[in-house]
């Protein structure tokens, strides 16, 4: 890291980890498995007869992809707590900021997404019931997958400036203060 920059590879590859991610949970909000109820004539039962599954896999795969990104950005900063104290000052202010906001905003994301699949993966398979007019097939609220990529849009760009913060914090050279020209203690004998 030279200049306080950090990496350009690490930028790069959390944003590009990021922005996947954030591309299969657009595609999984768009493509969430609907149900359509039936009767079927012979045993008079209700069913809900579902589309494709597509959506879980790509929640999954966000909620991998953006995982990969953390783990990637918290092992190169070793997680702001292990290697290279952070020199005192703004830097390290606006760095700590940007890790715990960063950090809330993945734990959203990952919550999002992952409930997203699971809900979206159970479906509601055969009930026997006389009266179709209460029933309805399960599905996935719209909107999960959406707030989970509005979150992993915001981790991003929490995580870019954490680490371009960081780096200014473990590069620039500490300030020393100096104590020689202070009186305050000092006794005057003649």
């Amino acid at each position: 890291m030279g200049e306080g920059k950090g990496s350009s590879l690490v930028h790069l590859l959390v944003i590009v980890l990021s922005l996947t991610a954030f591309g299969f949970a657009i595609a999984a909000e768009r493509r969430r498995s609907v149900g359509v109820l039936h009767k079927d004539d012979a045993t008079n039962g209700t069913y809900c007869v579902y589309h494709s599954d597509v959506a879980t896999g790509y929640g999954v795969g966000a909620f991998l992809f953006l995982l990969t990104s953390e783990s990637l950005l918290m092992g190169v900063t070793k997680c702001m707590c292990f290697g290279t104290p952070l020199v005192p000052g703004g830097n390290r202010a606006w760095t700590i900021i940007y890790f715990l906001s960063s950090w809330m905003t993945f734990l959203v994301a990952e919550a999002c997404l992952i409930a997203g699949a699971k809900k979206n993966a159970y479906h509601t398979q055969y009930r026997n019931y006389l009266r179709a007019d209460n029933f309805s097939c399960d599905a996935l609220r719209k909107g999960v997958f959406i707030a989970g990529a509005v979150f992993v849009a915001a981790t991003m760009i929490l995580n870019v400036y954490y680490y371009m913060y960081f780096a200014k914090a473990t590069t620039q050279p500490a300030r020393k203060t100096n104590l020689g020209s202070s009186t305050a203690g000092k006794t005057g004998r003649v």
